[in-house]
């Protein structure tokens, strides 16, 4: 009876050490559960985790507690933010303007037949003051161009042997010469040369005969100086 009685009272102890120690562990529990979350916390306030790192939910604990560490899919995500808009290309450099063309230079060629008799007597190499001004009329038409050649021609009619009248008709392109170079036109851009009787203009036959004042009047337009000049002009 003593030894039941015994036995009585030491299961009633450990009940109530068993109560006690419940208790204690549930105060701690409690106490290291915020009531603002949804998961258990140890002592250092981290959340407490099973040995498969999952972490411990507590009886209250919704959906709307979820947290990154322990439930991250469902934590409603950020949107994701908006796009940069794309740059604009930068505006293309202002390109200089390319240089003004030149201006353009013209060619000048002016041809100009004089007469022999209008520049000189017959027969004779020496320039006409009449004929000075035949000359000074084409050196103002030729001013202003950039003269590069000038070519007297002189010319002869049928009177005459072959080579005297070669020999008058290269004194006659000289004399011209001499005088354009005294008007200030460079002697190395004037050439000459005689063709003598060569290049006649007249028809065969039209000025038949000896020599006669009518014969010679006839053959006129074969006593000339062609003179050519060539150069440019800026328009």
């Amino acid at each position: 009876m003593n030894n039941m009685k015994i036995e009585g009272i030491g299961n009633r102890a450990l009940l109530l050490a068993a109560a006690l120690v419940l208790g204690s562990i549930s105060a701690n529990a409690s106490a290291q559960t915020p009531s603002n979350s949804g998961y258990v916390v140890d002592q250092r306030g981290a959340v407490a985790k099973s040995p498969f790192n999952l972490c411990w939910r507590t009886g209250y604990w919704s959906p709307a507690m979820a947290t990154e560490e322990c439930d991250p899919d469902l934590v409603p995500k950020k949107p994701a933010p908006p796009a940069a808009a794309p740059r604009a290309a930068p505006a293309p450099a202002p390109q200089a303007k390319p240089p003004a063309p030149a201006p353009r230079i013209a060619p000048v060629t002016q041809k100009i037949t004089l007469s022999a008799d209008a520049l000189f007597d017959f027969d004779k190499s020496v320039v006409r003051p009449d004929g000075k001004a035949k000359l000074d009329d084409l050196i103002g038409k030729i001013k202003g161009v950039n003269v590069e050649t000038i070519i007297a021609i002189g010319h002869a009619d049928r009177f005459g042997s072959d080579a005297y009248n070669l020999k008058l008709s290269q004194r006659r392109a000289d004399a011209v010469k001499a005088y354009m170079v005294s008007k200030g036109i460079a002697a190395n851009r004037i050439h000459t040369e005689g063709k003598g009787e060569k290049e006649p203009v007249t028809k065969p036959g039209a000025c038949k005969g000896k020599k006669s004042p009518k014969v010679i009047a006839c053959l006129q337009p074969d006593r000339r100086v062609v003179i050519e000049v060539i150069g440019t002009r800026a328009k």
